[in-house]
């Protein structure tokens, strides 16, 4: 079927006009005036056991209406991540949390809650509670966690600290490490924990109504939240009313619950009151959730024309205090490793993921990407180095390449951009050029370097877990349609692709696809959420469906009423047209006749359920020219450009709007961002005033670049394009840096005191 050219189109956001007048209203923005504050008291232990809180001087506190402790509360166990549900039991996330926690297992751990008539009232009451501990020894790194000696933090779970743990092979390896000929290569690389920093805290308000615990929240995943609150709290998942309205960022932090339950649980207790919970920001860095920080300790077997033979990696990722997304972050470190990269002979990879007494670290925008990402383009680098080979030519020596399948998943290349990427950029960068240029010795406090790197990244989490999505279009009475998904918006420009979608799919224009960006899981058609690069892909297809379903109902009966054959009729825009291109009917008039005929209306809808059983990669790369400042151990980017292939572009404007923001993200991670913890597991940094993000007097201007390519599998040849951008930057900054100065950084961020002592040491400064 052909599609109008809306697709492709940089149609302005749907969303637009409300964002920029201050029309949209967040959560924030719909709490009644009247509800009830909540607060949270937080552990000031990093590991321990509650053994009494005292609350009496705090109930003394005029306004305070209730305060609950860690005593009172359910004792149910509940799962975090924003998974889909497995209805077998082994695939299921680790349910290790409270809503409040009698063990408390890092500095910032949810103690006791506070309900009172304003915040004032809230405040004074936390500082009159007494808690009384037992401490227990605190395991702030992933080497004490897995010492012989180490308590498990979570008994009920595990005997040990390990979350979880695989082993992949494929190859003979000890073949490979015996032949004297191959050049060995072994370094180890360390990314650091980072916070996602949306520019809305987590907040949420709940009250009952109808029966139900209604919650009112800034998440990326309704209805899943929905099943977990129900969870946690020991009701039908049917009796929790979720509702999303705009969302200012999430990242991936509101891919997980945070503390929505515990709201709810507080409403449910206060007889249904309205009660607002909503965290500082503070509170967002030391007890939401992070990027985990990983080891991966890589080693590589290179013939002399810099063939990979065989690698062996180990993933260590630090999880923090609880599960949250488990293993399924360090599990993605090691896959990507195989898939980017494919060795001659043979591949091993080892991924543990370990609880430590940390924030709990989670889904982060590239979902342990990034940081494999990291290791194994500084590893290309570093062998390109000691073979003098050109950086480039030795990734495409060894890059994935058409056709490939994943062995242990079995997601195929089904569209592949990403050797047209990598020229593309080298043209745009003037690659060739600056390389050599830089080569030349470099002397004096400033010098300079280009770097690259190149991505791979599947699009949803099909085979590995659940995806399915479901959409509805609905005819309204002047011949415009409602769209209703329950995938979100959360800042992405997501409904504007949506509509377009629904308009290519159905006939219909752009202007009258209707979209409300508030879902809400007692009317919204089910959908797991915004994660995984997903929801253009697995919600595209549902979409796609559903407009052509809409498309033949609305045909059909144009064919009725007119006493013409269906198949000679389409939807053309505004109207029903024959094959001649000439108008049978107007669809304002259709619908007119359609809601209010005597002799048979009819409502016109169509809704599908798309169940989603393919997957796919996109591609990309990235080409930083920097200037490094010896002396001040500063890194200075002078030109950055991503190049993506995610197949066809729905919304390009859109798309490179997604890019430069990825990258800016990139930038952060690669230069100064990083969660700084002492010995005792006690965030240093945990505000916008210490924790370094980098502003826009930092960031140079950004070049977003496409190669478009036909993804069969893509509802309309697209594929995953939303957390790719972040991932590349880091280590083409690094690499740039490296050839710069002829200093290896192997641990992120790059910033000055780290890089001072490593010039100096070189004798460089």
């Amino acid at each position: 079927m052909a599609y109008p050219d809306i697709i492709g189109k940089s149609v302005p956001r749907v969303d637009a006009r409300d964002k920029v007048t201050g029309a949209a209203k967040y959560t924030a923005d719909l709490c009644p005036a009247n509800a009830l504050v909540a607060r949270v008291l937080h552990s000031t232990v990093a590991h321990g056991l509650v053994r009494a809180v005292d609350i009496s001087e705090a109930e003394k506190v005029p306004g305070v209406e209730k305060i609950v402790t860690c005593f009172d509360v359910p004792d149910i166990g509940f799962p975090t991540a924003g998974h889909p549900w497995s209805t077998e039991i082994s695939h299921q996330d680790i349910g290790d949390r409270r809503l409040l926690n009698r063990h408390v297992r890092y500095i910032g751990d949810d103690v006791a809650a506070v309900v009172a008539v304003d915040e004032v009232a809230a405040a004074r009451a936390l500082r009159l509670i007494r808690v009384e501990y037992e401490e227990l020894p605190a395991y702030t790194d992933v080497s004490s966690a897995l010492a012989p000696d180490a308590l498990p933090l979570h008994e009920e779970v595990s005997d040990s600290n390990i979350v979880k743990q695989h082993i992949y092979e494929a190859g003979d390896l000890d073949a490979v490490r015996s032949r004297a000929d191959l050049r060995h290569f072994r370094h180890t690389y360390r990314t650091q924990p980072a916070q996602h920093c949306h520019i809305e805290s987590a907040t949420s308000f709940a009250w009952m109504e109808g029966g139900k615990i209604c919650v009112v929240c800034s998440t990326q995943i309704p209805h899943i939240m929905r099943r977990v609150i129900g969870q946690a709290l020991g009701l039908p998942w049917g009796s929790i009313r979720v509702i999303k309205p705009y969302i200012g960022g999430g990242f991936g932090n509101k891919q997980d619950v945070l503390y929505e339950p515990l709201n709810a649980y507080l409403s449910y207790i206060m007889g249904g009151a309205c009660v607002r919970l909503e965290i500082s920001r503070e509170e967002v860095f030391t007890s939401t959730r992070q990027r985990h920080a990983e080891e991966l300790d890589y080693q590589a077997w290179v013939d002399d024309k810099g063939r990979l033979m065989g690698r062996d990696v180990l993933v260590l990722a630090q999880n923090g205090a609880y599960a949250s997304h488990g293993h399924a972050i360090c599990a993605n470190s090691s896959t990507v490793l195989r898939d980017i990269y494919n060795d001659e002979l043979a591949t091993r990879t080892e991924a543990k993921t370990v609880y430590t007494n940390t924030g709990t670290a989670g889904a982060m925008r590239g979902y342990g990407i990034p940081q494999a990402c990291f290791a194994a383009e500084c590893m290309m680098d570093d062998i390109a180095l000691e073979l003098g080979m050109d950086p480039i030519e030795i990734r495409k020596l060894n890059m994935m390449r058409p056709g490939f399948v994943d062995p242990g998943t079995g997601i195929a290349c089904n569209s592949y951009g990403l050797a047209d990427c990598i020229e593309k950029g080298r043209e745009l960068s003037r690659w060739d050029e600056k390389r050599a240029r830089y080569a030349k010795p470099q002397s004096g406090n400033i010098r300079r370097g280009i770097g690259m790197g190149i991505f791979t990244y599947k699009t949803g989490v099909y085979p590995i877990s659940l995806e399915t999505a479901s959409a509805r279009l609905v005819l309204n009475e002047d011949g415009t349609a409602q769209l209703q998904l329950g995938a979100t918006e959360i800042g992405q420009g997501g409904d504007t692709v949506f509509c377009q979608m629904a308009a290519a799919a159905s006939g219909l224009d752009f202007e009258r696809i209707h979209i409300v960006s508030f879902q809400d899981t007692d009317t919204a058609p089910f959908d797991t959420g915004a994660y995984a690069s997903r929801q253009t892909y697995v919600t595209g297809k549902a979409i796609k469906k559903c407009g052509e379903l809409f498309r033949q109902k609305l045909t059909e009966r144009a064919a009725a009423r007119f006493h013409r054959p269906a198949e000679e009729l389409t939807v053309a825009g505004d109207r029903i047209a024959d094959r001649s291109g000439a108008t049978v009917v107007t669809l304002a008039d259709l619908a007119e006749d359609a809601f209010y005929a005597l002799d048979g209306s009819e409502h016109i809808t169509a809704e599908v359920t798309s169940h989603c059983t393919d997957n796919t990669f996109a591609f990309g790369c990235c080409f930083a020219e920097v200037e490094v400042d010896l002396a001040l151990g500063r890194v200075k980017v002078l030109d950055l450009i991503n190049v993506h292939d995610s197949g066809t572009l729905i919304n390009p404007a859109l798309a490179a709007a997604q890019v430069e923001g990825g990258m800016s993200m990139g930038l952060g991670y690669a230069l100064s961002e990083e969660m700084l913890y002492n010995g005792e597991g006690r965030l240093l940094n945990g505000t916008l005033l210490d924790y370094k993000l980098p502003t826009a007097l930092d960031v140079p201007d950004l070049k977003a670049e496409f190669v478009v390519t036909d993804d069969p599998t893509g509802p309309f040849g697209n594929k995953a394009l939303g957390e790719p951008p972040a991932i590349p930057v880091a280590p083409a900054i690094r690499n740039a840096v490296l050839q710069a100065t002829g200093v290896a950084f192997n641990e992120l961020p790059l910033e000055p005191k780290r890089l001072v002592a490593a010039f100096s040491e070189r004798g460089l400064i």
